[in-house]
């Protein structure tokens, strides 16, 4: 698909989506009317839809708050839809979103891309450990899986030591799960004496979190599976936007699907790296248009060796512009200290502490180990991010297992400067 062809046809398709919603869609009909767009004839390019006006996080969940319980952002009455999920609310309330049956197929499509960059095909079992709550997780990826005709297994109810046994039992290739908690199973695993190394799991496919795009978390995962490791994007509002294809070169952006901008947060304006802005291309029920994600993102230059065109992400998301903290005048990334830290195969978990005592900023690293008589591994990590960020960073051994475990997103960040303690 040429770049001229592929605009075409995002373009038709964004048509398709401002059309629905200055029809039936209160919230955006009053913001595309406001700012002058009264018919999707007006759309006829990039130029023009870039005279949209942006949606934020903010306006979504204070549309929710004023309009309960589902806000005024849905194109259609209330019994075409057929699902309804949620985002995790790491970041805030819990944003509640509804889907159509066209549109919960659109998801489950979005991810058969996922699956066919990876090299997943109906040959393959794919197991899922996740818990299947209301969070929207990898209910998309367990419906994509039937779009490619694969045995499915849910892993929702089980312990880590169940599932790892339904891995085994029932000879599962693919694995679908955080990035996080693949490590942690791995953890099970060898508590347990259970190589899952030699088991059937080829591949591993993961989301939630940006670890599977970070060079030493892939590496950690890989050799604890035997496997290779795919990096999934997505979001609850937005959909399944990105994937890993088997070149693994970067994040490509399923341009078929949607309309990706990377802007100048600050300024708004095109910028090569800053923050991504997303608009949905078939979810016509309750979409996002020029949604500012938050996500902080590198665009990759060069084609892909796989032969697609859609662009790529380097790195895919570096991190949340939100969760960057300024320690001492540095911007710190918790991907940064994550890629830092997995370098060393002696930490297991870790978790990071942000504090204000007197007029400085101090960060502090806690690191579980198995080998707790390996003393100069305090010391090792802390010359490491000092030589990476140029910043002291105290870092103490703690009992292993003493550290929290996460089945979906990872929380080792803490800034107590924020809640008063530090």
């Amino acid at each position: 698909m040429s770049g001229m062809h592929l605009s075409t046809i995002q373009l038709e398709k964004l048509q398709r989506v401002i059309s629905s919603v200055l029809k039936g869609n209160t919230f955006y009909r009053g913001k595309l009317t406001l700012a002058g767009m009264h018919e999707e004839s007006q759309i006829k390019s990039v130029d023009d839809y870039r005279r949209l006006p942006f949606t934020t996080k903010e306006e979504l969940s204070n549309d929710q708050t004023a309009n309960p319980p589902y806000g005024t952002n849905h194109t259609f009455t209330h019994d075409q839809y057929v699902r309804i999920h949620q985002t995790s609310g790491t970041t805030g309330a819990p944003l509640r979103w509804l889907d159509s049956a066209e549109s919960w197929n659109w998801w489950a499509q979005c991810w058969k891309a996922v699956y066919d960059a990876a090299g997943v095909t109906s040959t393959d079992r794919i197991f899922f450990a996740f818990s299947f709550g209301p969070f929207i997780g990898f209910w998309s990826a367990y419906e994509g899986a039937a779009q490619i005709g694969a045995l499915s297994i849910p892993g929702g109810g089980m312990t880590s030591l169940q599932r790892l046994s339904a891995i085994l039992f029932n000879d599962i290739s693919v694995l679908v799960c955080t990035p996080t908690y693949a490590l942690h199973l791995a953890e099970v695993a060898e508590a347990e004496g259970i190589d899952i190394a030699q088991s059937s799991v080829r591949l591993t496919i993961h989301a939630g979190e940006p670890g599977a795009s970070i060079p030493s978390t892939k590496q950690r995962i890989e050799t604890a599976w035997g496997a290779k490791c795919y990096d999934h994007v997505g979001a609850t509002e937005v959909g399944a936007w990105g994937f890993e294809c088997q070149k693994q070169n970067g994040v490509h952006l399923n341009e078929g699907e949607f309309i990706f901008e990377v802007i100048d947060p600050a300024t708004g304006s095109s910028a090569n790296q800053g923050e991504l802005v997303i608009t949905n291309l078939g979810r016509l029920c309750m979409p996002v248009i020029r949604y500012r994600t938050g996500d902080h993102v590198k665009l990759y230059s060069g084609a892909c060796e796989c032969g697609r065109y859609f662009r790529r992400l380097d790195g895919g998301i570096i991190g949340r512009l939100d969760d960057a903290l300024i320690v001492r005048g540095v911007n710190v990334y918790p991907s940064t200290i994550e890629n830092i830290v997995r370098e060393c195969p002696e930490v297991g978990e870790f978790a990071v502490d942000v504090y204000r005592r007197g007029a400085l900023d101090e960060m502090e690293i806690r690191l579980e180990t198995s080998t707790p008589e390996y003393s100069a591994l305090g010391d090792e990590v802390s010359q490491a991010i000092r030589k990476a960020l140029g910043l002291r960073v105290a870092a103490k051994i703690v009992d292993h297992g003493s550290l929290p475990r996460f089945e979906l997103k990872a929380r080792r960040f803490t800034d107590h400067r924020q809640d008063g303690k530090g």
